[in-house]
């Protein structure tokens, strides 16, 4: 084989490191050129001697034309590595194994995300009941007068609810717009940053492209009109259920 090889990305190293690689670096010769060219030695003249160097292969890639015959593979060459070697002086590695150590770590970084998304949402739905429970409280006489001109508590309930829905809502169609306008806003940046000096980017984030997926857009706003129901519903009660002559007095 004679030629340059396809330029490809970075990619996990082996001895089952995750650290990323690059392999466009890379020169590849068959074994026997390199024993005809180069020897099994190697000599450097150090000073007034010369110290001899022994070429031995560091690493050996197999390929394999299906993936499920990866792990048989795999078996048999650590079979014959154990056959023909007294000491456990070489490693295996399984690029599955390494793709499974990578999914791992993905999902607990997933986790992670939602524990702190949870955390926020809570944070903020504690917030908004509280902004509806003070907005009960000035409202009382209203509620009182709604009560006295004939209104039902589930009016009163409806009608609280509302306002909580309206205001989370508000929240995540703001939160969507802002996200849907960070990919133009990240397009001039980057632009910038070109234009001024385009060796402070690294070659990725030229070619990064963020995208907004429609189920994204729509989970965040299911989420928010959940979280407006969710802690709506307490001060909508407590609206519902007072008593409409205390309220009447209430200054």
């Amino acid at each position: 084989m004679i030629g340059q090889t396809k330029s490809r990305t970075e990619s996990a190293a082996i001895g089952g490191s995750l650290e990323a690689r690059d392999y466009n670096t890379d020169a590849y010769i068959p074994l026997k050129t390199l024993q005809m060219r180069i020897g099994d030695r190697v000599l450097k003249r150090v000073g007034s001697s010369w110290q001899g160097e022994r070429v031995e292969l560091s690493q050996i890639t197999i390929g394999v034309e299906h993936i499920d015959h990866v792990d048989e593979v795999a078996a048999i060459v650590k079979t014959l590595l154990r056959k023909y070697h007294d000491t456990e002086d070489y490693a295996v590695v399984v690029p599955k194994e390494l793709l499974k150590q990578a999914e791992k770590m993905r999902t607990m970084f997933n986790v992670l995300l939602v524990v702190i998304a949870g955390i926020s949402l809570l944070v903020g739905g504690i917030g908004i009941m509280n902004i509806m429970l003070s907005t009960v409280t000035e409202r009382t006489r209203e509620i009182g007068i709604r009560r006295a001109l004939g209104a039902q508590r589930h009016h009163i309930t409806q009608q609280f609810l509302t306002e909580a829905v309206l205001l989370t809502s508000s929240g995540g169609i703001l939160g969507v717009l802002f996200g849907i306008f960070v990919a133009p806003i990240f397009r001039v940046i980057r632009q910038a940053i070109v234009w001024f000096d385009p060796t402070l980017l690294p070659p990725e984030a030229l070619t990064l492209e963020p995208r907004v997926a429609l189920w994204s857009v729509l989970l965040a706003l299911g989420i928010s009109l959940f979280a407006g129901i969710t802690f709506g519903v307490y001060p909508a009660r407590r609206a519902a259920f007072m008593d409409p002559i205390e309220a009447l007095r209430h200054e």
